[in-house]
C-alpha cells in the first residue's frame, strides 16, 4: 500500500490543520504486531498490569488541559464534554486494575479425583489465559473512552493482552498523544512500547485484522465497515474473535398510559437524549412508539418545543454532516412523513435537530418505509404513532438486534398492573439492555453493565463496557493430571496468589 500523509481536520470548518502521521504500510504494521507480540511476556505479572493501567490513568489526567485541547480541536465535542469522557477513561482503566488485583476473572475452579464419580473425574484445573494481540478499532464519537486507552484497550491489556490501535481518522492527533501518553506509563514499569502499537489508514486497518498474529479483535463503527471486517476475521486461516458493535437504532415505546400521566416530561426528556452530544451517541434513541390521541398530541407539542430550542452543532466530519443531511431529506420525502420540527443542515458546517413523525401502520410491513427502521447518525428521530397495542408490536416484530430498548411506563403499570412485564418481555429479545423509565444515553462504567445486543447492534454476546468486557479477551484451559510442581501458581493447592477460587465445589473467597 502507498503512504499516504494523515491530516488533522477542524469539523468546524472542514480545512486541514496539520499533518500528524503517515498512513501506516502492511510492512509497519507487520512491524507494528510483531512488536505487541513480543511484549506478551511483560504482562504476565498482575501486580505489574494493574500498576501500568493505574499509573496509565494517572499520566492522562495529569495532560488532561492539553489533551482536551486536541481533541476538542479535533472533534468539537467541547470541553466540559471531553473532560468527563477523559475521566471516565481514566476510571475504566483503574476498575480494570482492581479487576486484575481481584483475580476472579480468572474463573479459577479445581477439582481432585473422584473415583466414585461417573464416569470417574481425574485431577482437573480449570483457569483463563490471554488470547494474544488484540486489534482495536476506535470509534469517532467518543475519542477516549472507546479510543486509544478506550474500554477496548483497557480491558484487553487487563487480561494481559498487547494491543495494536487502528487510529479513527477524526481525531489522528490526538490519537498520537493518548498512546505517547501510556507508552510512558508502560516505560515506566519495563514494560516494552510495543506493548501499544498505533496505526492509520484504512488499508492498515483491514491488515490489521488479517495478520496471522492478530488474536482477536474490537471494533465500534458502521455496520457496513463492522461487517467487512468480521468477514474478514472470520474468512483468515485460522479465524479469530471480532468483537464489534455495528449500529442500533434503539428503540423507545410509551405507553398510552405513561403518555397520559406525564406527556410534558417524556416530550422533553427524549429531546434532551435523541440531542445530546449533536445526536452522535451509539444508544440515540432512533425511533419511538408512542400512541395516537390526546396524550400523543400533548407529547408531540413537548417534543416540539425542546427541539426548536436546540441550537444547531457540529458533527464529528463533513462526511457525517453530508449523510444526515441526505439521510434525513430521504427520510422526510416519504409520502405520508411530517417534520414538525425539520431536521438538516443548520448553516455550511453544522446541523439542526429535528424529528419525523409517521403512522406506525406504514412501518408494520415490509416496503419503502424500511429506511425509517434503519439508524439516521445524527440528531434525529423517528415518531412512530401507534392507534393499539397490536400496530406497536407489529412494528417491534420487525426491528433487528439493538444495543438498548425503552419502555415508559405510567406509575400503575410500574407497580404491576397492565401491560408493564409482557412489554419488557418484547422488549428482551430486541436488546442487550431494557430501560425503564429512563433514557438510554448514558451509559454507566458498572460491574453489571451490557453493552451490547443482537446484530446487528454487536457480532457477539459480550459487552464492551464494564467489569466483564475482559472477558473477551482470555480463554479457557483445564490440566489434567499436571504435577503440582509443574502447574501455574494460579492452580496450586495452596493458592499462593490469594485467588478466588471453586475448589472441590465450594467457593472460597
Amino acid at each position: 500500500m502507498a503512504a499516504a500523509p494523515v491530516w488533522s481536520v477542524d469539523p468546524r470548518t472542514g480545512k486541514q490543520r496539520e499533518q500528524v502521521a503517515v498512513e501506516a504500510t502492511a510492512q509497519e504494521v507487520d512491524e507494528d504486531v510483531r512488536a505487541a507480540h513480543a511484549a506478551r511476556g511483560a504482562l504476565a505479572d498482575r501486580t505489574v498490569r494493574a500498576a501500568f493501567l493505574r499509573t496509565a490513568a494517572d499520566l492522562l489526567e495529569g495532560a488532561k488541559e492539553h489533551l482536551v485541547e486536541a481533541a476538542d480541536a479535533e472533534t468539537a465535542l467541547g470541553p466540559v464534554r471531553l473532560t468527563g469522557e477523559l475521566a471516565r477513561t481514566c476510571y475504566q482503566l483503574r476498575a480494570f486494575a482492581d479487576i486484575v488485583d481481584e483475580g476472579e476473572y480468572l474463573g479459577v475452579v479445581i477439582n481432585h479425583p473422584d473415583a466414585t464419580a461417573t464416569p470417574p473425574i481425574p485431577d482437573l484445573r480449570r483457569y483463563k489465559v490471554p488470547l494474544g494481540v488484540v486489534a482495536v478499532y476506535s470509534a469517532s464519537n467518543f475519542p477516549f473512552a472507546f479510543s486509544v486507552a478506550g474500554g477496548d484497550t483497557a480491558s484487553a491489556l487487563a487480561a494481559g493482552c498487547p494491543v495494536v490501535v487502528k487510529a479513527h481518522p477524526d481525531h489522528p492527533g490526538l490519537s498520537e498523544l493518548v498512546a505517547s501518553v501510556v507508552r510512558r506509563a508502560a516505560a515506566q514499569h519495563d514494560i516494552p512500547d510495543g506493548v501499544l502499537g498505533l496505526v492509520h489508514g484504512f488499508e492498515a486497518g483491514v491488515e490489521l485484522v488479517k495478520h496471522p498474529l492478530v488474536s482477536a479483535a474490537g471494533f465500534t463503527g458502521s455496520v457496513r465497515g463492522g461487517r467487512a471486517l468480521f468477514d474478514a476475521a472470520a474468512a483468515r486461516p485460522a479465524p479469530i474473535p471480532f468483537h464489534g458493535e455495528l449500529g442500533s437504532l434503539n428503540p423507545v415505546v410509551i405507553t398510552e398510559a405513561a403518555a397520559a400521566e406525564r406527556a410534558e416530561a417524556i416530550g422533553t426528556g427524549l429531546a434532551g437524549s435523541m440531542t445530546l452530544g449533536v445526536g452522535q451517541f451509539c444508544v440515540k434513541p432512533g425511533l419511538v412508539l408512542a400512541p395516537a390521541g390526546a396524550a400523543g398530541d400533548r407529547l408531540l407539542k413537548s417534543l416540539t418545543d425542546a427541539v426548536s430550542d436546540t441550537e444547531a452543532g457540529v458533527l464529528l466530519d463533513h462526511r457525517m454532516r453530508d449523510n444526515f443531511v441526505a439521510g434525513v431529506a430521504e427520510r422526510a420525502e416519504l409520502p405520508g412523513v411530517d417534520a414538525p420540527v425539520t431536521p438538516g443542515a443548520g448553516g455550511e458546517h453544522t446541523v439542526s435537530a429535528g424529528f419525523l413523525t409517521v403512522s406506525a401502520q406504514k412501518l408494520a410491513a415490509e416496503g419503502e418505509y424500511d429506511l425509517l427502521l434503519e439508524e439516521c447518525f445524527g440528531p434525529v428521530t423517528v415518531v412512530a404513532r401507534y392507534e393499539d397495542e397490536a400496530e406497536a408490536n407489529a412494528v417491534l416484530a420487525r426491528l433487528p438486534g439493538n444495543l438498548t430498548a425503552t419502555v415508559h411506563l405510567s406509575s400503575e403499570e410500574e407497580a404491576g398492573e397492565g401491560r408493564g412485564a409482557e412489554i419488557l418481555a418484547e422488549l428482551t429479545p430486541l436488546a442487550g439492555r431494557v430501560v425503564v423509565n429512563a433514557w438510554p444515553t448514558g451509559v454507566a462504567v458498572a460491574p453489571a453493565q451490557q453493552h451490547g445486543g443482537p446484530y446487528p447492534a454487536t457480532t457477539s454476546t459480550s459487552t464492551s463496557v464494564g467489569g466483564t468486557a475482559i472477558e473477551r479477551w482470555l480463554r479457557p484451559v483445564a490440566y489434567q493430571n499436571a504435577p503440582e510442581a509443574l502447574l501455574p501458581a494460579e492452580l496450586r493447592d495452596s493458592n499462593p496468589l490469594g485467588l478466588p477460587r471453586r475448589y472441590d465445589g465450594r467457593l472460597e473467597r
